[in-house]
């Protein structure tokens, strides 16, 4: 079910640029697996913060004010993520993050293998490749399913052995557009490893809505915040409190579990802050829930089921404008109905390379990209013998009237 066209304005009126490029003029944006569009609330609150002089940690009035803005962050990244305990850090970027987390942890973990998939992003996959080298340890790779995209509970409990000190995965993935049932897996990694430290890239899957650490039973979540309605220039993980205890860099003397280094951009605290705010905003308009975190979940529940209906749209067809899976010779990655899809629909056209299609597309006025099979998608195009895909990916401020233009360009592109 799609959001009201009353309520879809609403949301559409609270982001930058929804329906036109400051470069090019009017356009539709089906690029935000590239990075969201940004919430105007953030972009005011980004100027308001580059222009106050002062520091926290000092004794005046404007200090503590900003220190009480990161301590108010980090109390709602907690309750965004639904995480109880640990320590909320930001830091450069969400792969930086992950190569910290995943760092610390296949150094400080006690002996035995790393434990991930060839899904992953290399965000994730570089960093464990790296690091358990490093400390001498086994990396093992789950080879996922091909035809859906995805790698399953069952998948990682056939490979998880009672001596796996780490394991890494992948929420939701950039290419096949597929979310894992993290629960599942974690579930299935902790009944055989019960104290493995678990490292999850939900970098994808943040702006879809649905994280719950409680539910999940994990050591280290790391997000993007530019792809999910904020802006770039900082990442957001979470630790629990054993993979804090772990050693990790830190100055001499510094308080105890304090995973930042150096002064960071307290707009970045603030700006997040404007994130969680939508969240709770938006689940008020779609449910009658009082509590916050409860507003946040009907959120995601909400945004989930808008995005569901758009690709399906996107996929079968609308009115009488045929689909993807109707367009000879589109193949859709990952299947054309998949209960996993979150928003994206990756595709390729036999005879025709894909950056010519998204050239066609931009010059329709409809934003896409293409993906290769490179360092960051040749895990899953290669074993598909694909060079390349078009991504399509939404957002739930995207519309169906999008939609319809996107499908009416491809007809057109098609024939």
């Amino acid at each position: 079910m799609t959001f009201s066209p009353e309520l879809l304005s609403e949301i559409r009126s609270r982001f930058a640029h929804v329906g036109t490029c400051p470069f090019t003029g009017p356009r539709v944006f089906f690029e935000n697996a590239g990075g969201a569009l940004t919430l105007n609330a953030v972009v005011e609150t980004s100027a308001l913060f580059a222009a106050i002089p002062d520091n926290q940690g000092r004794d005046n009035p404007a200090a503590k004010a900003l220190q009480e803005v990161i301590d108010g962050a980090r109390a709602d990244v907690a309750e965004f993520f639904n995480a109880e305990g640990g320590k909320v850090l930001f830091g450069e970027s969400g792969t930086e993050l992950l190569f910290r987390l995943i760092r610390d942890a296949c150094l400080g973990a006690r002996p035995g293998p790393v434990l991930g998939s060839t899904l992953e992003h290399p965000a994730s996959r570089s960093a464990a490749a790296r690091w358990s080298a490093q400390a001498g340890r086994e990396h093992v790779l789950i080879k996922h399913d091909d035809a859906t995209g995805t790698v399953s509970a069952e998948a990682y409990a056939a490979k998880v052995t009672k001596d796996t000190a780490v394991a890494t995965i992948l929420h939701t993935s950039p290419v096949t557009g597929m979310g894992m049932d993290l629960a599942a897996i974690t579930g299935a990694i902790r009944a055989t490893a019960p104290d493995a430290l678990i490292i999850v890239d939900g970098i994808q899957h943040a702006c879809h809505g649905g994280i719950d650490l409680e539910a999940a039973d994990v050591d280290g979540y790391v997000i993007s915040p530019y792809k999910v309605f904020s802006r770039h220039g900082y990442g957001i993980a979470w630790a629990s409190d054993r993979l804090t205890a772990l050693a990790h860099d830190a100055l001499i003397g510094a308080p105890e579990g304090q995973w930042e280094l150096g002064t960071r951009d307290t707009g970045a605290y603030a700006t997040f802050r404007e994130v969680v705010a939508y969240f709770d905003w938006l689940g008020g308009e779609v449910s009658d829930e009082t509590g916050r975190r409860a507003r946040i979940e009907a959120a995601g529940r909400a945004i989930h089921d808008h995005e569901a209906a758009l690709a399906q749209m996107m996929v079968h067809g609308v009115d009488n404008l045929a689909g993807l899976a109707s367009l000879p010779g589109v193949h859709i990655v990952g299947g054309a109905d998949n209960a996993a899809r979150e928003g994206l629909v990756s595709f390729w056209k036999e005879g025709v390379p894909s950056p010519q299609i998204v050239t066609a597309l931009n010059e329709a006025g409809i934003r896409t990209h293409t993906r290769k099979a490179d360092h960051y998608s040749g895990n899953v195009l290669e074993p598909l013998g694909q060079a390349d895909c078009i991504r399509v990916s939404m957002a739930h401020y995207n519309s169906a009237d999008e939609v319809r233009a996107f499908l009416t360009a491809m007809q057109q592109i098609a024939a």
